[in-house]
């Protein structure tokens, strides 16, 4: 039985994950596959986006579907003051799926519970972003050949990062992963995710300089300082420059060691770290097209 929505990364099991990983692994040999065929998919983006947004619909397009929706909810019944609920009860009414982007957090498990179709969630606030996650841990499979005993580097943004808090929970179900949270206090990893990894007994480590130990690292996962988060803008002038990686940085690093980063970057990853074999983000990106036409299909039982 699929489960009928994509909200949390926790509403996967194991064997989902491991089975959306085969399932991006197919779609990459051969990304056009008419699955969707006579199906139409909305795509509601009330937040700014790049890579998710043009990835879902390239995922929904060559699986043969069509997209209704929009990316910027100002050019919809919102800016004349329709409720979420009452958007996602009408839209529900003309498609087979819902892909939604909010920046409330809790508004995607509150449209699921409207929703007459599947709902996935593209990302809520600060809070989830399972799609994210699922197409982070396909490119960690690839480039590392497994997803146990990974030593993983988050860096940056870990207070509001929600890649960073779905990535976290989804490794935690392999076998003795190790987190290093490389943070300024202010931006520090919640005391929430914290308390789930002692709870499960699982190693973490925190710093506010990581130079001296990236050595260890088998994936860095640098992320954004989000301005958008930010209700005081001196508080991010403050932060928003504190991690730079650059490409001297790196040459101590273990040679399978890969860059990831949910993108868009600003100034934490130099531009002269891309032309590093190690940088993977752009390659990441492109594996988010494969590991959403896996989602959706796992989601509603085409394959």
């Amino acid at each position: 039985m699929h489960p009928k929505n994509l909200i949390s990364i926790t509403d996967f099991s194991k064997d989902d994950y491991l089975r959306i990983m085969e399932l991006a692994a197919e779609f990459e040999k051969e990304p056009n596959q008419n699955l969707l065929k006579g199906k139409v998919v909305a795509s509601l983006f009330y937040e700014p986006s790049t890579r998710t947004r043009l990835s879902f619909e390239t995922a929904i397009t060559r699986l043969g579907g069509r997209i209704v929706g929009f990316s910027d909810s100002s050019s919809s019944s919102v800016s004349k003051g329709e409720t979420l609920h009452d958007t996602i009860r009408m839209v529900s009414n003309y498609v087979d799926l819902i892909v939604m982007r909010h920046p409330l957090e809790g508004s995607a498990r509150y449209a699921s519970q409207v929703a007459a179709v599947p709902v996935i969630n593209a990302g809520d606030g600060a809070n989830q972003h399972p799609t994210q996650t699922l197409l982070d841990m396909y490119s960690i499979m690839k480039t590392q050949g497994r997803l146990d005993n990974i030593n993983i580097f988050l860096v940056g943004d870990l207070k509001y990062g929600r890649t960073v808090h779905s990535l976290l929970q989804a490794l935690s179900v392999f076998e003795n992963p190790i987190f290093n949270f490389i943070a300024p206090p202010e931006l520090a990893m919640p005391i929430e995710y914290k308390r789930y990894l002692d709870s499960q007994g699982i190693r973490y480590f925190e710093h506010t300089e990581f130079t001296d130990i990236i050595s260890e690292a088998d994936i860095i996962y640098m992320t954004r300082v989000q301005k958008e988060r930010f209700t005081d803008p001196m508080e991010y002038e403050k932060v928003k420059n504190v991690y730079i990686l650059r490409n001297n940085m790196l040459e101590n690093t273990k040679p399978t060691m890969k860059i990831l980063h949910p993108l868009p970057r600003v100034n934490e990853i130099h531009t002269d770290v891309d032309a590093n074999p190690k940088a993977y983000y752009f390659t990441q990106a492109l594996n988010g097209m494969y590991t959403r036409e896996a989602i959706i299909s796992h989601i509603m039982g085409l394959k």
